[in-house]
């Protein structure tokens, strides 16, 4: 098939193998901050391929993973106010609360329905005027643009009863706060290629030459995250420290200009607290002030008294890269995608499902 095949061309992998073997001398860590490269390392087998000094380490690239218990809390919550229709990605329903999931409120009656788009929220909103529509924004940079788009159109559209609860987190704070930690060892960044669309390059820049870390930003394909192993390795081994591209099909260095305006006119950066990583300064969004009036947090004022995770869950660890998934006493016994304990398990980017599927 043609610009797919080519990029799982066994002749190109094995090219590339051969040259990330004669640069791999020292042990390394690289990190893939992107849940999609987590399932696509797993389904090539790319982890088993690599020479042993070469270790991937997954982050905390899933958003719906990253999302903070209490945010999950406080969904729960607005789910189960009168007269509300909660409308949200399907990969949100089966993640547990503190004591219940979307899933489970939904079961008992409360209006939760799956879209597929956020325009298919505002639509709800404007069939039912009687009620308040609120639509669950989680996400990094890629999904955000299309969020600020449908809250500016509601606005300007008077559509008083749609809401968003907005949950967005910005990758490249996160990858700071990793570094900063210092809990292990990282020696290059795999960049999402889906976040860096949006964002472009400069803000990996910016972290490669603070922390002198390399990064690269990957397509998704076998050959792809092979070729920005090699060139991460080629970086180190040039004791160099830039942001390249490497999915130069679909990226460039500026970004996406109009998504970001668009980002910037609805939203602002804001203190954001994330799964296993805690509270991260400037690493989320918020909607700006002439925006509140669409901002399910302000308009229902919610509050919720005590949140906490499953005991003996590690999916904050393994979304800092601290333990793997089979580290994990509940891992594949007590946690699995049917009935899982933590939203690592739960979401198709998450790393422990990654492990479930393909890494038992």
């Amino acid at each position: 098939m043609k610009y797919i095949d080519e990029f799982r061309d066994r002749t190109i992998v094995k090219g590339l193998m051969a040259e990330i073997g004669a640069l791999a001398k020292l042990k390394t860590n690289l990190m893939e901050v992107c849940g999609t490269h987590t399932m696509a390392i797993f389904r090539s087998g790319i982890k088993q391929l690599l020479p042993a000094k070469i270790n991937l380490i997954s982050g905390p690239g899933c958003p719906v993973c990253v999302t903070a218990q209490a945010d999950i809390d406080r969904m729960l919550t607005l789910a189960k106010l009168p007269g509300v229709i909660i409308t949200t990605f399907g990969d949100m329903l089966k993640v547990p609360g503190t004591q219940s999931s979307l899933e489970k409120e939904r079961a008992a009656g409360c209006d939760i329905r799956v879209v597929y788009s956020p325009l298919d929220a505002l639509e709800i909103a404007r069939q039912e005027r009687s009620r308040e529509v609120i639509f669950l924004a989680v996400g990094f940079e890629t999904t955000a643009p299309a969020i600020a788009s449908v809250t500016s159109d509601a606005r300007a559209g008077r559509i008083k009863n749609f809401s968003v609860y907005c949950c967005h987190k910005l990758i490249p704070p996160a990858m700071a706060a990793l570094l900063e930690a210092k809990e292990i060892r990282i020696h290059g960044f795999i960049c999402p290629g889906h976040v860096s669309t949006i964002i472009g390059t400069r803000p990996y820049a910016l972290i490669a030459e603070e922390f002198r870390i390399p990064c690269v930003v990957s397509g998704f394909e076998p050959t792809d995250i092979l070729e920005s192993i090699r060139m991460l390795l080629q970086q180190i081994r040039q004791k160099r420290a830039d942001a390249e591209i490497q999915y130069r099909r679909a990226v460039r260095p500026e970004g996406n200009l109009s998504a970001q305006q668009a980002l910037s006119d609805v939203f602002m950066p804001s203190d954001a607290d994330w799964r296993g990583l805690g509270v991260i300064p400037k690493s989320g969004l918020k909607l700006r002030e002439q925006y509140q009036a669409h901002d399910a947090e302000i308009k229902f004022d919610i509050k919720v008294e005590e949140s906490f995770e499953a005991k003996q869950c590690l999916c904050g660890q393994v979304l800092r890269g601290v333990k793997n998934p089979s580290q994990c006493r509940l891992f594949a016994t007590v946690c699995t995608p049917e009935q899982p304990y933590g939203p690592c398990m739960v979401s198709t980017e998450g790393t422990c499902a990654a492990w479930y599927k393909y890494h038992r």
